[in-house]
């Protein structure tokens, strides 16, 4: 598998991972069949995607990407589509979360 592969797997693992996350928000604290049984799947597909990136990425650097990207992503849809609130603590604790896995992904480059 390239390298290219392994880091699209893992972007398909991170996109998978935060469906799954809406899901939990959708899911009315499991009270709705639909969005529930999403987050099984998404949530099943997520680590599927995962376990293939890692044949590629050191576990570390996957795991810290998928992690911080998806918690990323999850607290902008968490403004976007639900309100949620916006302070400026909030959006440099976003922009510290992607300067970290930025700055993972280069101490791996010369891997």
């Amino acid at each position: 598998m390239s390298m290219l592969a392994a880091w699209s797997w893992l972007a398909l693992a991170i996109a998978l991972e935060v469906s799954g996350t809406v899901c939990l928000k959708l899911s009315e604290g499991f009270s709705r069949p639909v969005p529930t049984i999403l987050i099984v799947v998404f949530y099943m597909a997520s680590f599927s995607a995962m376990v293939m990136s890692l044949k590629r990425i050191e576990l570390g650097v996957a795991y810290a990407v998928w992690a911080g990207i998806g918690t990323a992503l999850i607290a902008v849809l968490g403004i976007v589509l639900f309100k949620e609130s916006t302070t400026a603590l909030k959006l440099a604790a976003l922009v510290l979360i992607i300067s970290g896995v930025v700055m993972l992904h280069l101490s791996n480059q010369g891997a």
